[in-house]
C-alpha cells in the first residue's frame, strides 16, 4: 500500500498492527451497538494512538540526506565495511532506522540509525560481502522503521546507483623456502642507537641475542625484541598479464599477490607492484595502489610461464 502519492515511501502493517486494528475495530462495532460513552473513550483513544503511531514514524524517515559511501578496502568474497554518510537535518530526533543496501553480486548487512546526531552528519557502518573482484554498483538504500509502537511499518527508497571497487580475494601466500631471496632479513636496522620498542614471534635470520626469554617462557614459543629504529624491508611484486590466460589459475595469482600485500601491511613494509601488459609497463607503490590495479588487472595471453610473476624482499 502506498503511502500518499510519494513513490519512495512504502507503508505495511505489522502482525502487532493488524492485531491492535482488529482490536480497534472490535470496540468501536461495541460501542456503536452498545452506545456506551465508556466504549466510545476507549475507541477514541486507540485510534488516537494509531494516527499517532503513523505520524511519529512518518516524520522519523524525514530530513536525511545521501552525502556518499566510503568503500574502504573491500576484499572479495570477506566481509568488509562501508561507511554511509548521511546528511541528518533533525538535531537529536529519535529515528529508530534500519538499513537495507542493495548490492550487485553480493551482499549487504542491514544497519541501524537509531538517534539524529546534534553535530548534522551520521555515519552508519554496513558489512557487506561481494563475490567477484572489480567494478560493481550499489543500488537502493532502504531507510524502514517501526517507531515507535510497532504497529505500522514504514518505508523510504533512496537511489544511490554509486560505483565500488572491490579488490581482489587476500588468500595467504604459502610459505617461502629458505633459501628464497631476501628471505633471511626482514627488518634493516638505521643507523644511530636504537632502544627496544616491543616483542615478536622469532623469523628466520634473527640473531640469538634478541632473544626475548620472558615473552618466551610465557608464550611457549620463541620470541625477540624489536626495536624503534628497525625499518621494515619492502616488498616488490611482479605480475605479467600476457603470460595468464584469462580463467581461475590468473584469479587465484592476483588473490596470492593481494594476500602478500595484505602480510607485508600487517608488517608495516612498503610494497611495489610492477605490472606488465599490453599497453608497457608500469610500476605502481603502496598498499591500497597496488590493490586497485590487481583489482583491474586483466589477462591477455594464452598460458603462464615461469616470469608470469615474481615476488621479492629488497
Amino acid at each position: 500500500m502506498r503511502l500518499w502519492n510519494d513513490r519512495r515511501l512504502r507503508l505495511s502493517l505489522t502482525g502487532l498492527g493488524a492485531q491492535y486494528l482488529l482490536a480497534l475495530l472490535a470496540v468501536g462495532a461495541f460501542s456503536v451497538n452498545t452506545g456506551n460513552n465508556l466504549l466510545y473513550l476507549v475507541f477514541s483513544l486507540m485510534l488516537g494512538l494509531f494516527l499517532v503511531s503513523g505520524i511519529l514514524s512518518r516524520r522519523a524517515l524525514r530530513d536525511l540526506r545521501i552525502l556518499g559511501v566510503d568503500e574502504g578496502n573491500l576484499f572479495a568474497r570477506v566481509r568488509g565495511g562501508l561507511r554511509l554518510r548521511l546528511e541528518d537535518g533533525a538535531h537529536g530526533r529519535v529515528r529508530g532506522l534500519e538499513l537495507h543496501l542493495s548490492l550487485d553480486r553480493g551482499r549487504v548487512e542491514p544497519g541501524f540509525l537509531g538517534t539524529a546526531p546534534r553535530q548534522g552528519e551520521a555515519t552508519v557502518v554496513l558489512h557487506a560481502r561481494a563475490e567477484q573482484r572489480g567494478w560493481t554498483r550499489l543500488g537502493t538504500l532502504e531507510l524502514r522503521t517501526q517507531f515507535p509502537f510497532g504497529l505500522l511499518e514504514k518505508s523510504r527508497f533512496l537511489q544511490l546507483d554509486q560505483p565500488i571497487l572491490v579488490l581482489p580475494h587476500p588468500r595467504t601466500p604459502p610459505a617461502q623456502p629458505a633459501g628464497w631471496r631476501g628471505e633471511g632479513h626482514r627488518t634493516q636496522p638505521q643507523p644511530g642507537s636504537s632502544s627496544p620498542e616491543g616483542a615478536r614471534p622469532l623469523r628466520l635470520g634473527d640473531p640469538p641475542a634478541r632473544m626475548h626469554w620472558k615473552r618466551t617462557a610465557q608464550r611457549r614459543e620463541p620470541w625477540v625484541r624489536t626495536f624503534e629504529e628497525e625499518r621494515p624491508l619492502g616488498l616488490h611484486l611482479r605480475l605479467n598479464q600476457d603470460a595468464w590466460a584469462p580463467g581461475r589459475p590468473f584469479e587465484r595469482e592476483l588473490e596470492r599477490l593481494s594476500g602478500a600485500i595484505l602480510q607485508a601491511r600487517l608488517q608495516k613494509r612498503e610494497v611495489s607492484l610492477e605490472l606488465h601488459g599490453t599497453g608497457g609497463a608500469r610500476e605502481i607503490r603502496g598498499h591500497t595502489p597496488c590493490w586497485r590495479a590487481l583489482a583491474l588487472a586483466e589477462a591477455t595471453g594464452r598460458g603462464t610461464d615461469q616470469e608470469a610473476s615474481r615476488s621479492e624482499v629488497h
